[in-house]
C-alpha cells in the first residue's frame, strides 16, 4: 500500500509575495543595494583615477618658485662653516650624499665641503671653503683650482600656488621628521594612525555625538589622513556628502601608500600660518618661519607649539594671540603625556618654558612687494598656469642681506616719522577752567618706499613698498606721487650739460644764482615759489643752491637754462609726467619711486638711463632657459 506525504511548503516567502508592504521593502532594498553599489563603484573609480593622476610625479614639484640672486662668498671675508651649513640646508641642501636633488654638503672641522647636485642653479664644480680664524682662509675647487669666490645656492623666496595663493614650503622626507614632531602630532590629531585604515570611527562617531546630539561645539573627528583627502581633493564645505567622499577617499589613500608616506605628505603639506602674503606649508618651514631653526632641531615645546597650531593656524597665531597658542600648546603637552610619548615631568617642564618666536619680519625675508612686481611682470608674458604646470625657477635679482637691511632700515625710519608725526597732531585742548588733556588729530599714517638698484646693471637688489604688507598691498614704490625735491637734481643737470649743447651761457657748479623771493611768469600763470622756513641767502653757487636743496634758487636756474630743456632731459630719464613750467623745477609731477631710481642712473652712466631689471633667468623644471 502506498503512502502518500504532503510536505508542507515553506510559508515565508508566500507571506512575503502575498504582503505588498513586504514586496515593496524587499524590492526597495534590493534597488538601494544595487544603487549603492553602483554608486560606490563609480565614485571609486573617479577618484582612484583623480588620486593616480595627483599622485603619479613629485607631489610638490608642480608650483612655480622664485628664487633671490645667489650669495657669493670670497676669499678673506669673514664667514662660519655653521652658518654657511644652515644656509645652504635652507636651500635644499643634505647632510647626506644622495637625499636631495639640490645637492649636499659636509662640515669637516674649519671647513665646509659643498656638493651640487643635478637640481642646483648654476651646478658648479664642487669646492671646499677653508674657514680660520673667522675668515675664509681659500676655496679650492674638486680639481684642486684655487679659487677667489664661490656662489651659494640663491634661497628660494616663494612658490607660486594657482590663482593668488603663495606659498612656502621645505620638502623633508619621513625620517627627516624628528620623532618629537611625530609623536606630538599624533597625540593632538590622530592617536590610532598607525592603527586604523583612514577612518577612526570610535573617534568619528564621538564627533558626531557631541557635534548633532549634544549640540555642543563641533569636534574634530578627521584623521589626517581625512585631512589630506581634504586637502588635496575637496571643498572646504561641511555637508554630510562632502564627509563621506572624504572617508573614501581617505580609504584609497590607505590602500595606495604606506603610513610612513601619507604622515610624509602631511607634513609637507599642512598649513601652519600665514606670513605676510604667504602661507606657511609644512613642518619643515613652518620651523624656520616661527623659531629660525631646521626642523631636525626643534625642541620638545617648539614642536608641540606646531602641532598645536594645526587645529587653526590664524586663530592660534603665536604672534598674534600667543595665550591662546600656549594654552593649545599646554594641551598637545598633556596629550603626548597621555600618550606615554613623554613623562609628565618632562611635559610640565615643557609647559613652563616661555615661547621663544623669531622676530616676525615679513619683508626682511619674504619681499613681498618685489614679488608682486616679479609676479606683473611674469604674467604679461606667461600665464601663471603654464609657470606652475612647468614647475618654473624664476631666479631674480634680489639680495636677501640687502633686503633685510632694507626692511630693518624702513622699520626703524617710519617709527621716527611716526613718532614726529605724533608730535605734530598733538594738541593740548581746555576741557574746563584750569583743565586741560592732551589729543591726538586723527589722520593717515605715513607711508614708506625703498628700492636699492644697481645703477650700471639695472639690477633691484632690495625693494620694500610699504609699512606694513599684511595690512595693505598697495606697492608705494610703483605708486605715483609728486617727486619734489629729488627732481632737482636733473634741473642741475640740464644747467651743467649747457657746457655742450651750447645753445646758453655755459653753467658750471660755480656759476652764481640769485636765491631771493621771486615771482615767476610762464604764459598767463603766475609762480611764487617759497624757501623751507622762508629763509634765503642772496646769491650763491649752483653747488650750493643744489646742497642745500634751495627753491627759489632752483626755479631761477631752469629759468635760466630753459623750462623745455630742463623737461627734455627728464624725459630723457623716464619721467615722462613733466610739463615745462616753472613748477617742474620743484617737483610738481607725478613719477613712481622706481621710475626716479631708474633715472638717476644716468647720473651714473653718463647721461644714459638703465632700465630697472628684477628676473635674471627663467628655467623649466628640467633646468633648461
Amino acid at each position: 500500500m502506498a503512502i502518500k506525504l504532503k510536505i508542507p511548503r515553506p510559508k515565508g516567502n508566500a507571506s512575503v509575495r502575498r504582503d505588498p508592504i513586504l514586496r515593496f521593502a524587499a524590492v526597495t532594498f534590493i534597488v538601494l543595494a544595487a544603487t549603492f553599489v553602483v554608486a560606490f563603484s563609480y565614485f571609486y573609480v573617479k577618484y582612484d583615477r583623480k588620486i593616480e593622476e595627483r599622485f603619479k610625479g613629485p607631489v610638490f614639484a608642480n608650483s612655480a618658485r622664485i628664487f633671490a640672486a645667489p650669495r657669493s662668498i670670497a676669499v678673506g671675508e669673514k664667514a662660519d662653516a655653521k652658518e654657511i651649513a644652515a644656509e645652504l640646508r635652507h636651500t635644499g641642501y643634505s647632510d647626506k650624499d644622495g637625499q636631495s636633488s639640490m645637492g649636499s654638503y659636509r662640515l669637516a672641522g674649519g671647513s665646509i665641503q659643498i656638493q651640487p647636485g643635478p637640481s642646483s642653479y648654476h651646478s658648479p664644480e664642487p669646492a671646499t671653503i677653508r674657514i680660520r680664524e673667522g675668515q675664509v682662509e681659500s676655496i679650492s675647487g674638486d680639481s684642486g683650482t684655487q679659487l677667489q669666490a664661490y656662489e651659494l645656492e640663491p634661497e628660494m623666496i616663494t612658490s607660486l600656488s594657482e590663482g593668488d595663493q603663495r606659498s612656502k614650503r621645505q620638502v623633508v622626507k619621513y625620517n627627516e621628521i624628528p620623532k618629537v614632531m611625530v609623536d606630538a602630532v599624533l597625540a593632538i590629531e590622530d592617536r590610532k594612525f598607525f592603527e586604523h585604515n583612514g577612518i577612526n570611527f570610535g573617534r568619528f562617531a564621538e564627533a558626531v555625538w557631541i557635534d548633532v546630539v549634544r549640540q555642543k561645539h563641533p569636534q574634530g573627528g578627521s584623521t589626517l589622513t581625512m585631512q589630506l583627502s581634504r586637502g588635496f581633493f575637496l571643498t572646504p564645505e561641511r555637508t554630510i556628502k562632502r564627509k563621506l567622499t572624504e572617508m573614501l577617499i581617505a580609504t584609497e589613500l590607505e590602500q595606495k601608500f604606506s603610513k610612513q608616506q601619507i604622515f610624509e605628505i602631511y607634513a609637507n603639506w599642512v598649513d601652519l600660518g600665514q606670513r605676510g602674503s604667504y602661507t606657511i606649508s609644512g613642518f619643515a618651514e613652518a620651523s624656520r618661519a616661527y623659531f629660525n631653526k631646521d626642523l631636525k632641531d626643534l625642541s620638545l615645546p617648539e614642536a608641540a607649539l606646531l602641532a598645536g597650531i594645526i587645529q587653526g593656524p590664524s586663530r592660534l597665531s603665536p604672534y598674534r594671540h600667543p595665550e591662546r597658542a600656549t594654552e593649545r600648546r599646554n594641551l598637545v603637552l598633556d596629550s603626548m603625556a597621555e600618550t606615554h610619548a613623554i613623562t609628565k615631568e618632562q611635559a610640565e617642564k615643557a609647559k613652563a618654558t616661555p615661547l621663544k618666536l623669531a622676530a616676525p619680519n615679513v619683508e626682511a625675508s619674504d619681499a613681498p612687494y618685489f614679488v608682486d612686481l616679479v609676479r606683473d611682470a611674469l604674467s604679461s608674458k606667461v600665464p601663471e598656469r603654464e609657470m606652475n604646470e612647468q614647475a618654473y625657477r624664476i631666479y631674480t635679482t634680489l639680495d636677501s642681506d640687502l633686503q633685510r637691511a632694507a626692511a630693518q632700515a624702513v622699520e626703524s625710519g617710519i617709527k621716527l616719522v611716526d613718532d614726529q608725526v605724533t608730535k605734530r597732531r598733538t594738541k593740548r585742548i581746555k576741557i574746563a577752567k584750569g583743565k586741560y588733556e592732551t589729543q591726538v588729530e586723527p589722520g593717515p599714517q605715513a607711508q614708506v618706499a625703498l628700492i636699492a638698484m644697481d645703477p650700471h646693471t639695472g639690477e633691484v637688489l632690495a625693494l620694500v613698498g610699504g609699512r606694513n604688507y599684511a595690512f595693505s598691498q598697495l606697492n608705494h614704490a610703483v605708486a605715483k606721487r609728486p617727486t619734489g625735491s629729488i627732481f632737482k637734481p636733473f634741473v642741475y643737470a640740464a644747467a651743467m650739460n649747457t657746457a655742450i649743447d651750447g645753445s646758453t651761457a655755459v653753467l658750471t657748479p660755480a656759476s652764481i644764482v640769485p636765491d631771493q623771493p621771486s615771482t615767476f611768469a610762464y604764459g598767463d600763470q603766475i609762480y611764487e615759489p617759497r624757501n623751507y622756513k622762508e629763509e634765503y641767502h642772496g646769491d650763491v653757487t649752483a653747488r650750493y643752491a643744489l646742497a642745500m636743496s634751495l627753491n627759489n634758487a632752483t626755479v631761477k636756474l631752469a629759468e635760466e637754462v630753459g623750462y623745455d630743456k630742463v623737461a627734455d632731459l627728464a624725459k630723457s630719464a623716464g619721467i615722462t609726467s613733466v610739463k615745462a613750467t616753472p613748477a617742474m623745477a620743484l617737483g610738481a609731477y607725478d613719477a613712481t619711486p622706481l621710475d626716479m631710481t631708474a633715472a638717476y642712473t644716468a647720473f651714473a652712466n653718463n647721461g644714459t638711463r638703465i632700465s630697472p631689471m628684477m628676473v635674471k633667468s627663467v628655467r623649466n623644471v628640467s633646468g633648461d632657459p
